[in-house]
This record gives C-alpha cells, sequence and structure tokens, in this order.
C-alpha cells in the first residue's frame, strides 16, 4: 500500500506542476488588483519633487542641546532635522516629521547616522556618524543632498562631536 501511494505521488507531481505552471503563465494571469488596503495609499511620504522657492540658507548657530526645542511637541514652533552639522526646517511635512509620525525620531536632533544606516531606530539616531562604512556614508550624502534641494537650510549644529566636525563637508 505504501509503494502505491508514492508511486502515485511521483505521477502526480510533475501533473501538478504543469497544471500551476500553466494557470500561473502571464497569457492565463488576469489583470492585477489593487490590492493595497486604504490606509496604505494615503500614508505620507516625504518623497517629493526638488523645490526652486527655498530661501537663501541661513547660517544661524544651534547647539545640539537648542535644536532638541524643535522637535515638533511644540507646535508653535518649527520642526528641524540635522544632517552633517547642518539644519533644515521641515516643518512643512510635519505629516511625517510631527510626533508620533514615521520620521519624528530625527525631528529636533542630528541623527545622521540613522539616516545613513537607513535606520529608525531611535538609538541610531546620532550625529556621529565616523563609524559608518563608505557605502552607508554615499547614503547620508544622498539624504543631504535630498534635503537640501527641498528644505530650508536655516543654521547649522555648532557642537558636533570632534569625530565628525572634519567630516561635515564630505
Amino acid at each position: 500500500m505504501f509503494l502505491v501511494v508514492i508511486y502515485g505521488l511521483v505521477l502526480a507531481l510533475p501533473l501538478l506542476f504543469f497544471v500551476q505552471r500553466r494557470t500561473l503563465s502571464p497569457s492565463h494571469q488576469s489583470p492585477p488588483v489593487d490590492s493595497q488596503p486604504e490606509e496604505k495609499k494615503s500614508l505620507k511620504t516625504i518623497m517629493q519633487p526638488p523645490r526652486d522657492d527655498l530661501d537663501p540658507p541661513k547660517d544661524d548657530p544651534f547647539t545640539l542641546e537648542q535644536l532638541k526645542q524643535f522637535d515638533g511637541s511644540d507646535s508653535s514652533k518649527p520642526i528641524y532635522v540635522s544632517i552633517r552639522g547642518t539644519v533644515f526646517d521641515v516643518t512643512r511635512k510635519s505629516d511625517v516629521y510631527g510626533p508620533g509620525k514615521s520620521y519624528n525620531v530625527f525631528a529636533g536632533k542630528d541623527g545622521s547616522k540613522g539616516l545613513g544606516m537607513s535606520s529608525l531606530k531611535p538609538e541610531d539616531a546620532v550625529p556621529d556618524y565616523s563609524d559608518l562604512p563608505e557605502n552607508e556614508k554615499n547614503v547620508l550624502n544622498d539624504w543631504f543632498l535630498f534635503f537640501q534641494k527641498r528644505y530650508n537650510i536655516v543654521g547649522r549644529v555648532t557642537d558636533m562631536p570632534t569625530s565628525v566636525s572634519n567630516l561635515a563637508n564630505l
């Protein structure tokens, strides 16, 4: 009896494979259905085209401690994000940088290391990115260029860790 079952499986498997391949081939597939849940469709994103209406960059000094005031927790203050010591005003994207939003981990601080690592962990959102490998420094540089084309520069961090103060201009 056991051998009959084995022989049956051996004979049935190629047939099942053929049927499965035939039904999943592109010529037999129905048009794709948008299976994204409605809430996913409405999620906000930081991706946006470059802007041509940015203000001239400012060079106002901020300490890392002062920067904490601009984390979005006080709605009367702007939201700032610093990358490599350059402070950007991201207030107009409070839907992604505001309290409880996906990128709030970077608000009110210099989170350069986390951006380079593509990490949203609070422990990675720190200004010392000196130990990032070259590929992650390139990611960080891409983020810097992205922000530079889309957000007003409002200042610079004056007390970046010494390990990165000479790397600020990659």
